[in-house]
């Protein structure tokens, strides 16, 4: 990957994150409200198109989804796709 390509794949990482973070907050509140959710097939496309270390930010600074074990498999497993594919790109590069 070319230096550009590297710092274009940070700042996409870095806006999902941050977005799937203030996902995390928002959907804690209105639980704790009794709000309206955010569906949690949402969140788990947020975490895979990059965001997944947002989610792993906002399970931490919010308490919210770790006790779901379901939940958890599946986020989990966006991990380990992601993970995989950066040992693909560091392999073949």
């Amino acid at each position: 990957m070319t230096p550009t390509l590297w710092k274009i794949t940070a700042i996409c990482y870095a806006l999902a994150s941050l977005i799937t973070f203030i996902a995390y907050g928002w959907d804690k509140r209105r639980a704790a409200n009794g709000g309206w959710r955010t569906p949690e097939a949402r969140l788990h496309w947020m975490e895979f198109f990059c965001g997944w270390p947002g989610g792993l930010a906002g399970q931490a600074v919010f308490r919210h989804k770790r006790r779901k074990t379901r939940y958890m498999v599946v986020f989990w497993g966006i991990v380990a796709v992601h993970a995989a594919a950066w040992v693909a790109v560091w392999k073949w590069a």
